[in-house]
């Protein structure tokens, strides 16, 4: 194709709209004009939308979702576009989700919080209430956030779920969020979560010290056709990653960190201990 232009989804929250928006485009042999004549725009402005040359709105959006069938889904351009202009998400995340919600395989590391996918609602709005307190995030957007990650657990609740693998550091267990009635459900919830078939749950223990080969949130996603993608995410920043030499050094760290992480028996039962006030 002579003029096509090549996106950077990295490169901001529009540049990730509009790259996301050419692949659901492409997937389904459109043109730029096949999907403007569906939506009610033109092939020009589709064109301009994917090379971030005009700002998608949030009647595009809706358009947009109703042609691909993305209505009420965590692949909605419309919630998309209202992350863009709320700011709610970091960069990279609205299409990491995309990819969550269809992946074969996930695997989740995280320190600190439980990981958003094994989150209880009240956990996760004890998080999003402090940041109103804090003054980061308005009430709207705070609430937006809860609702994004209800409906990507939503996601995963398939026909044919996902493998879902997850490796906590400690103080994810022990660190209480929401008062002791919201820690307590949360715990039973990964107790409940590590019972299901399709599922593995790890704690990797304080005494792990300096070999713990993760400080931050680690989420490694087997797609359908095997291939393997990385989110890394610090505290303002999102960072999807495709290119296999950079993400097949991470898969490797997150099977030597398997190795040395107890056991989901032993996991499980150092957090029945935590309800108990045993540990």
């Amino acid at each position: 194709m002579v003029n096509r232009k090549e996106l950077n989804p990295d490169a901001g929250p529009e540049a990730a709209f509009g790259a996301r928006l050419r692949g659901a485009r492409e997937a389904r042999g459109w043109k730029q004009d096949d999907l403007g004549s569906r939506i009610g725009y033109t092939g020009r402005h589709v064109s301009g939308v994917e090379t971030c040359h005009k700002s998608p709105t949030r009647r595009f959006s809706i358009a947009v979702d109703v042609a691909l069938g993305f209505e009420g889904t965590t692949e909605s351009f419309e919630r998309e576009w209202r992350e863009i202009k709320h700011g709610v998400l970091l960069q990279g995340f609205p299409e990491y989700v995309g990819l969550e919600g269809r992946a074969a395989e996930i695997r989740l590391f995280e320190a600190g919080v439980i990981p958003g996918p094994l989150q209880t609602r009240e956990y996760a709005q004890a998080l999003a209430d402090s940041t109103v307190e804090r003054g980061t995030n308005t009430r709207e957007q705070a609430d937006e956030q809860v609702a994004f990650l209800m409906e990507r657990q939503a996601a995963l609740a398939r026909d044919v779920p996902p493998l879902v693998i997850a490796v906590l550091d400690e103080s994810c267990i022990r660190r209480p969020i929401g008062g002791a009635a919201v820690m307590d459900a949360q715990l039973q919830h990964l107790i409940g979560f590590a019972a299901q078939p399709n599922t593995m749950l790890q704690i990797a223990p304080f005494s792990l010290g300096e070999r713990r080969p993760f400080h931050r949130l680690v989420n490694l996603l087997t797609l359908q056709d095997r291939s393997v993608v990385s989110y890394l995410e610090s505290e303002t920043q999102g960072h999807l990653d495709r290119e296999m030499a950079s993400v097949l050094p991470l898969v490797r760290a997150y099977h030597q960190l398997q190795a040395v992480s107890q056991s989901q028996t032993a996991s499980v039962e150092l957090v029945h201990q935590l309800r108990k006030g045993t540990s």
